[in-house]
């Protein structure tokens, strides 16, 4: 028979458990809840996969380079080593508490030699040999001890979602980064393609100065194209570099090179996922962690309230003892006692009504925190839809401004050729093309990485343990 049915027969003791239970201190409501779950996105994507988000889902950019960063990233990052260490922690946390509920059980051995006066002043020596065995148990009769291992059990499980999401986002940012330095290669590219054209045009100019056919300014002007076009190689170089080494240093190594895999042109975007906003509450690590948290606020706001209440202790302790080592060995005298206390606060000056309203303040700031993480998820998810839709909305301009460009650098070649135009003109329709082609090359990045961002945004495929 458990204690509660035992109240449950005896009204009696049940009146003096509820008596004692109103001893506990005053905790004040929770804050209401002030989030509201929208039942629909504002940007609608065309072309949503009604597949879910997969947990792996670097592997859907079809890159084996960058899958290999990747795995790499989560098995070696420094940040994600340190989240996993916090969780192993935490794990050991609960086992520190679950130890609080169990019977503690110790043993001692006191061999004791004593010299000291006897009644007429004579001194005399004295031994005694003793062990004895202690244990000690707590009854949770108001389940605080329980309360406990629930917020160190709530607590671990909000490190273990720390730990998932950190762990996104180092996959995340490492496909980011990996995409980015595939864009800063393909203007790399073409920058460099684009140079030699500059440096064939800049000496067909010099050319044409030197024969009478173009004036010095048309010269001049092609050689200044080719210096602008050779500068910008040196500051492409440089952006590549640091994000190599910004790479590496994500993937638990050294600055240095990184292995590429598909081209720029090559690499799509995943599909944009479906999904409505009170689902993506399951998808993602960090609202589970603020949740996790508030679980653990409320479970230590329920012991720290309850320690007003009495506790009860029992404790038994047993042992041997004899004044000679041979007859302690052989015929020791049995000793033991046992012990129920209940012991309960009597006046302690308001400390625990405090520590239960600074606990209670603290949940609150747990349940603003949880509602602050729930917003910015769909602030972020709304962000990445829109950046979506925008960038294929921009790239379709991007195509329409090229093919213009490429057409008026087309009829400025023929002008310039047949003599109705100076080489000025092809010059500017030159630069604008490239100005278009470095546009259609950043666009790319920008969707790829846009596509990384809203898998992140979505909650890449997390799903709770």
């Amino acid at each position: 028979m458990t204690w509660r049915a035992a109240l449950r027969r005896r009204p009696a003791a049940a009146a003096v458990a509820l008596m004692l239970a109103g001893c506990a201190a005053t905790v004040a409501p929770p804050p209401a809840s002030t989030v509201q779950i929208p039942a629909a996105w504002r940007t609608a994507v065309e072309g949503q996969s009604s597949a879910p988000v997969a947990q792996q889902w670097w592997q859907s950019f079809g890159d084996p380079a960058l899958t290999a960063l990747i795995d790499k990233a989560l098995q070696s990052n420094g940040d994600l080593r340190v989240a996993r260490a916090r969780v192993a922690q935490y794990r050991a946390l609960i086992g520190v508490a679950e130890a609080n509920q169990k019977p503690n059980v110790s043993v001692d051995s006191a061999p004791t030699r004593t010299r000291q006066l006897a009644y007429n002043g004579v001194p005399y020596v004295t031994n005694v040999y003793q062990a004895e065995f202690q244990a000690s148990y707590e009854i949770d009769a108001w389940g605080r001890l329980a309360a406990l291992t629930d917020a160190a059990t709530a607590t671990y499980q909000a490190e273990q979602a720390n730990s998932d999401a950190v762990a996104l986002s180092i996959a995340a940012t490492v496909a980011s980064g990996y995409l980015n330095l595939r864009g800063l290669d393909a203007q790399l590219a073409l920058t460099e393609a684009t140079l030699k054209l500059r440096e064939e045009s800049a000496k067909l100019a010099k050319r044409q100065f030197d024969v009478g056919y173009s004036s010095r300014l048309e010269w001049l002007q092609a050689q200044a194209e080719y210096q602008t076009t050779a500068e910008q190689v040196p500051q492409l170089k440089r952006q590549i570099f640091e994000q190599e080494n910004a790479l590496s240093i994500l993937t638990g190594g050294n600055p240095g090179p990184v292995a590429r895999g598909a081209e720029l042109a090559d690499l799509q975007p995943p599909p944009v996922p479906e999904g409505l906003p009170s689902e993506l509450l399951r998808r993602r690590p960090d609202i589970a962690r603020a949740e996790y948290n508030l679980i653990a606020i409320n479970a230590n706001l329920k012991a720290t309230r309850d320690q007003l209440l009495p506790s009860f202790k029992l404790t038994a302790v047993g042992g041997v003892q004899n004044l000679k080592w041979h007859d302690f060995l052989n015929a020791p005298t049995a000793l033991w006692h046992l012990t129920g206390a209940v012991a309960a606060p009597v006046f302690d000056g308001g400390r625990v009504q405090s520590q239960t309203d600074s606990v209670a303040a603290q949940r609150d700031q747990t349940i603003y925190a949880y509602e602050s993480a729930v917003r910015a998820a769909f602030s972020e998810t709304e962000n990445g839809l829109g950046a979506i839709v925008r960038l294929r909305e921009q790239a379709i301009q991007n195509d329409a401004r090229r093919a213009t460009a490429a057409e008026t650098l087309r009829i400025a070649h023929n002008r310039y050729r047949n003599g109705y135009a100076s080489y000025l003109e092809e010059l500017d329709a030159q630069r604008t093309l490239y100005s278009a082609d470095v546009g259609r090359l950043q666009l790319k990045t920008r969707i790829l990485v846009a596509s990384v961002d809203l898998y992140r945004v979505l909650g890449g495929g997390w799903t709770r343990p």
